[in-house]
């Protein structure tokens, strides 16, 4: 059995404003610990649970944040950025049984702590064929398409929300209860890998390739909070208007749609300008 963890630092335990998931800040370099202590209790809780194999994907910013040195020994980690699947990199290989999202959150304007998509602000909104999409969302349609369950997801309580509509058999682990954007009532690390090791043994029982999803169509709709933003999208070749600062796309599969996702992205951050955005 392997498994591959999908890890993002904004739903951490502890982690409740911008400083805490800026490389370089002393409060990042502090949560760096609590981020490790997340996903090492998720990989020792597969692990417990029968797994042959635990696969980490950082998929923070730099996706260089985790502390390796911190990490069990019979774990593997995928660090480093340009990766083709990005959050979700290595599950398209056939060999990955289940993927957890560990230290995820909500999506660009919706409730939640530090609550965005891909980019912290430039996006105000996303939706895949309509529905409002968080990264959790996204990824997991990605996943469907190679046959990969989801079986746990951690973060805020608003983010097991989520994922209840995407991942409903998943376990789900609240390391903290969101109150505001920047704020939260957070548990203690102990308590959290505790709670996160013990969800991680049960998920495996989740675990195991299901027959992959496809055939359908995936339309995506971004909303950005300035207009030149949506101008910049629309360089990326079959991304056009489509309302006020909206820009959207229409991909046969959900991989090609993750992947001009990125593209959107990544052009988009180059055009933000300082101070005015």
């Amino acid at each position: 059995m392997k498994i591959l963890i999908s890890a993002d630092m904004e739903g951490a335990t502890g982690v409740t404003w911008p400083a805490d998931v800026l490389p370089g800040t002393p409060q990042w370099e502090r949560c760096r610990s609590m981020f490790t202590s997340d996903v090492n209790a998720a990989a020792l809780g597969f692990l417990d649970g029968g797994a042959d194999e635990v696969l980490v994907n950082e998929a923070h910013w730099s996706m260089r944040n985790l502390l390796l040195e911190h990490m069990d020994e019979r774990v593997q980690m995928l660090t480093g950025k340009h990766k083709s699947l990005s959050m979700v990199e290595g599950i398209q290989h056939g060999d990955v049984d289940a993927v957890a999202f560990v230290g995820y959150h909500t999506g660009a304007g919706t409730e939640g702590v530090l609550a965005h998509t891909y980019l912290a602000n430039s996006i105000t909104g996303v939706w895949l064929n309509g529905v409002r999409a968080s990264e959790g969302l996204l990824n997991a349609h990605v996943a469907a398409e190679y046959g990969v369950p989801v079986v746990l997801v951690t973060g805020d309580d608003l983010t097991c929300v989520d994922a209840e509509g995407y991942a409903p058999d998943a376990r789900k682990v609240a390391v903290k209860d969101y109150v505001s954007r920047y704020a939260a009532v957070c548990r203690t690390p102990a308590r959290t890998a505790a709670d996160i090791r013990a969800a991680a043994t049960t998920a495996c029982a989740l675990a195991g390739r299901r027959e992959p999803v496809t055939g359908s169509a995936f339309t995506v709709e971004l909303e950005f909070d300035a207009e030149h933003l949506a101008a910049a999208a629309t360089v990326v070749p079959g991304v056009a208007a489509s309302g006020e600062r909206r820009v959207a796309y229409t991909s046969a599969t959900m991989y090609e749609g993750i992947r001009t996702f990125k593209a959107v992205t990544t052009i988009v951050s180059a055009a933000v300008e300082e101070q005015y955005g």
